[in-house]
């Protein structure tokens, strides 16, 4: 379900925008000033560029109400944002309004055009505060602290409470080292020497091939393989496989579809006689990437050929127009924690709305969730 509101205009001299909940149609209608954005944004965010969220909104978002923010600036589309409002703010019985987000899309940052990141945020919270209704206070998920689109919100604060009420970290690659030279740095001389006998050992049992692709060539069958690959895992039995809802297995296909037509898809599998035993996913978003979804074949577990594969994924740092590639897992992942050294900082903020009723609630509930949370801090 999609709502629309009346725009809010920010008239900060230099700076002036006009931000309004829009119908999914409008929006859908113009996938070219979409793209066009993603590709002028200050930070890369594929979860919501055209061909990951219009697929995300028609087959995980029923029964939300999902608010489309467009922010327009010099007559074009220069930020983004998906909302959604709830009655719950995780388990607690508190209204909120909410950067919406799936249990597949990894990243809450709005896509903003580089040099917007301020007007979009004080419009955004102009609108905020006039459309708010029930909810307390705006609450945004999995956004890079520290970067250009969190400096833009905190420059746009003011004298407005917001709070980070929760902090990870998560597994970043990034390096000027060369591919050897980077697994040299991370890993022991044993672990090293692990890795090259594996990989031998594997090369007894077969033909092992290394198969990187773009482009939409062969894509339907790589998909077919990669959820079926997926699906005869733990994952598979859990019920959590991509496989395992027609909604996610939909959204795999078309999203993957979506993104390799506008080359922002890499393939990369780890084959044994031509039978994938692992397999990768990548989103290409230059100058990053975001390491989308991998599998591999648990038959072959004594081999790793999970850790095979990223030996191989390590030819990225060799990429020109790739300087970093977010993990997208989670925080202390058991396998690529101990490959990829680096690591990306993500916060849960939450925001001041309203007037100064609903500002005072919202600093008093934001205190005691702190003093529970001592992790948090207040801005």
């Amino acid at each position: 379900m999609l709502t629309t509101s009346p725009p809010v205009h920010e008239d900060a001299p230099g700076h002036c925008g006009t931000i309004a909940a829009v119908p999914l149609r409008e929006l859908a209608s113009d996938v070219r000033a979409w793209d066009a954005l993603a590709r002028r944004a200050s930070e890369a965010n594929p979860f919501y560029e055209s061909w990951y969220l219009l697929p995300s909104l028609r087959h995980l978002a029923s029964g939300e109400c999902v608010e489309m923010l467009r922010f327009e600036r010099d007559g074009r589309l220069a930020g983004l944002l998906p909302i959604v409002r709830s009655r719950h703010y995780y388990r607690w019985p508190v209204p909120n309004m909410a950067g919406w987000l799936h249990a597949n899309a990894f990243l809450g940052t709005p896509l903003i055009e580089r040099g917007a990141e301020q007007a979009f945020w004080r419009a955004l919270l102009a609108w905020a505060d006039g459309s708010a209704r029930s909810a307390m206070f705006l609450h945004l998920r999995a956004i890079p602290l520290g970067g250009p689109v969190h400096r833009g919100l905190e420059d746009a604060l003011g004298n407005r409470t917001a709070a980070i009420v929760h902090r990870e970290e998560r597994a970043l690659l990034r390096s000027d080292l060369s591919p050897d030279a980077y697994l040299e740095a991370s890993l022991s001389g044993k672990k090293r020497k692990e890795i090259r006998r594996q990989w031998n050992r594997l090369g007894e049992c077969g033909e092992v091939t290394v198969e990187r692709l773009g482009g939409s060539d062969g894509l339907q069958g790589w998909i077919d393989e990669f959820l079926a690959l997926e699906a005869a895992g733990w994952k598979g039995n859990a019920g959590s496989a991509l496989a395992s809802l027609e909604t996610t297995r939909t959204l795999f296909r078309e999203a993957l579809s979506g993104a390799a037509a506008g080359a922002r898809l890499e393939r990369l599998a780890l084959r044994l006689d031509g039978k994938p035993i692992a397999m990768l996913a990548t989103f290409l978003t230059p100058p990053g990437a975001f390491s989308f979804k991998t599998a591999f074949d648990e038959s072959f577990g004594r081999f790793s050929p999970g850790v095979l594969l990223q030996r191989e994924y390590l030819d990225v740092l060799a990429r020109a127009d790739i300087a970093w590639t977010d993990s997208c897992a989670a925080q202390d992942h058991p396998m690529i924690d101990h490959l990829w050294r680096e690591r990306r900082v993500l916060g849960r903020l939450s925001i001041a709305i309203g007037g100064p009723v609903r500002r005072a609630l919202f600093q008093r509930f934001m205190s005691a969730e702190l003093a529970r949370n001592p992790a948090g801090t207040t801005g």
